[in-house]
């Protein structure tokens, strides 16, 4: 607040000094002058701080599971982001794999009202209603990995998941030399981005390397290492000529490259698919994994926290935004769609050029 006060004297005739109608007239047109020039003073004060445009600042992510490298990951994206544009920014995530877990962090959110929430949903189609509670309140949302989800504002792919899939195809056919049997594990059936991506490989599979053939429907992991290496176990014991194994949640790589390095396999088996070198680099080194393919977490999380400050404050996202990250400078739309759009921001890597990347 902006507090003016003037001090006025009394002046008499015994030694004052006398006020001509002239005098008077200069003193108030002075102070009529002080006092505008005062008044603009004040309605140009900034805000104080903790006022509206804090709260406008206020992002939360859920992501799929809390304690994980690839999130872990993420988080720093998140927290560089935010403080680089003066946001508050806080991820949460249930402990294990569970869509009801996730629900139930988003309908608690709610009610603290954030000016926008990020999901990763582990599945779209559970979080449907949840998210248009969210949304029914005031407070934007973004998607990662679920191009089909309806009660979204945004939903932002880092590819094209079409692209991708058809990709870790190739590189799968590409070590086994254009023949063999394969499988493919998920980290949930529900899971859009990983079923997408299991599909697009057996289409290419079926249309370009017909001596490549899946002998398994899409295999569910739960996003949990111990359950990929048992399951793998479980394949090798039934299918012992096969070839080929790609893993989409970053922990199943892993948890591939366990089962085929404790069985000596390396020679006779070619795996790749999405994780990051934390997690699976291990297995890269001793050739229990050939390639891996991601897109950096830390990206994503500087990517989700630009679009809530975009769409918090009304800005429009659309085909051709450049959201001044590498990966992320020329957004397409996805399937038609203008609220589900793509970078295009994979990264390959081997034993070759792990080293490049440290984490």
């Amino acid at each position: 607040m902006c507090n003016i006060s003037f001090t006025c004297s009394k002046y008499g005739t015994n030694g004052g000094v006398a006020m001509t109608h002239r005098s008077i007239h200069h003193v108030v047109v002075g102070l009529s002058a002080v006092l505008a020039l005062s008044m603009t003073a004040c309605a140009a004060q900034p805000a104080p701080a903790g006022s509206g445009d804090a709260e406008a600042k206020k992002f939360v992510t859920v992501v799929k599971l809390q304690g994980i490298s690839w999130f872990d990951r993420m988080q720093i994206g998140l927290d560089e982001q935010a403080k680089a544009i003066g946001a508050t920014s806080t991820m949460v995530g249930p402990d294990d794999a569970s869509p009801e877990k996730q629900v139930k962090i988003i309908q608690d959110l709610i009610a603290q009202k954030p000016a926008a929430i990020a999901v990763v949903p582990l599945s779209p189609q559970a979080l449907e209603g949840v998210l248009g509670q969210a949304r029914a309140a005031g407070i934007k949302v973004i998607t990662h990995e679920a191009p089909s989800q309806g009660n979204t504002d945004l939903d932002i792919e880092a590819f094209d998941n079409v692209d991708y899939g058809e990709h870790l195809m190739e590189t799968l056919a590409d070590c086994m030399g254009g023949e063999g049997q394969y499988v493919t594990m998920v980290g949930s059936l529900t899971a859009e981005s990983h079923m997408k991506w299991a599909q697009a490989e057996l289409d290419l599979a079926t249309s370009k390397y017909p001596g490549i053939t899946r002998v398994a429907d899409p295999i569910e992991t739960k996003e949990d290492l111990t359950q990929t290496y048992e399951k793998t176990k479980e394949i090798l014991a039934k299918y012992p000529q096969i070839k080929g194994f790609l893993g989409s949640a970053a922990s199943d790589v892993a948890g591939i490259g366990r089962a085929i390095s404790e069985a000596g396999l390396q020679d006779q088996t070619c795996v790749a698919g999405t994780s990051i070198p934390s997690t699976a680099g291990k297995y890269l080194k001793d050739g229990s994994v050939d390639a891996i393919t991601f897109w950096d977490p830390k990206v994503t999380g500087a990517v989700l926290v630009t679009l809530q400050d975009k769409l918090s404050r009304g800005e429009k996202v659309g085909v051709g935004t450049d959201l001044g990250i590498p990966g992320y400078e020329n957004l397409q739309a996805t399937d038609g769609k203008e609220n589900v759009l793509h970078g295009n921001a994979w990264v390959d890597v081997t034993v070759e050029n792990m080293a490049e990347y440290d984490f």
